[in-house]
């Protein structure tokens, strides 16, 4: 008798039902989300688009309101998704939710994924050259195995 494996992604369905888009306002981010946007259209998908609010040590967040800052990131985000969906609401029609999420980008990925039922993750590929050293998020996100990450530049 064979042990059973936890389920995870099923191949041979009829694709994916979530796909969740990460989203920071940087240029690959916005590209990833249209990038999952037309996924999400082709295959009848959810878009799920997060934006994942930093979380700053005590230290390094004094004198700096960095909750304000950061709902402000994510109320533009909003803002911007919804101009976009009206300008293109002709062209195409995505069944979209935004959500936001605290911590670090990459355990704030994992724990959308993992809370909205993914079965697929987009990101931007990052800009930031100390990720050579340390890992991107895209990067990190692929090695965890867990969903089929696309990954656009």
């Amino acid at each position: 008798m064979t042990e059973q494996q936890p389920h995870q992604f099923e191949r041979g369905t009829d694709g994916p039902k979530v796909i969740v888009a990460g989203l920071d306002g940087s240029d690959p981010s916005m590209r990833a989300a249209a990038y999952a946007a037309g996924l999400a259209r082709r295959q009848n998908a959810m878009l799920a688009l997060v934006y994942v609010q930093p979380v700053l040590t005590a230290s390094a967040a004094l004198g700096v309101p960095m909750g304000d800052a950061t709902a402000e990131v994510a109320e533009d985000l909003v803002t911007e998704i919804r101009e976009a969906t009206e300008r293109f609401r002709d062209a195409w029609d995505v069944r979209w939710e935004f959500h936001t999420f605290r911590g670090d980008p990459y355990n704030g990925l994992v724990t959308a994924a993992d809370e909205l039922k993914a079965d697929a993750v987009v990101v931007g590929a990052s800009e930031s050259a100390g990720h050579r050293f340390v890992g991107s998020v895209a990067v990190r996100l692929v090695k965890a195995g867990r969903w089929p990450v696309t990954v656009v530049p």
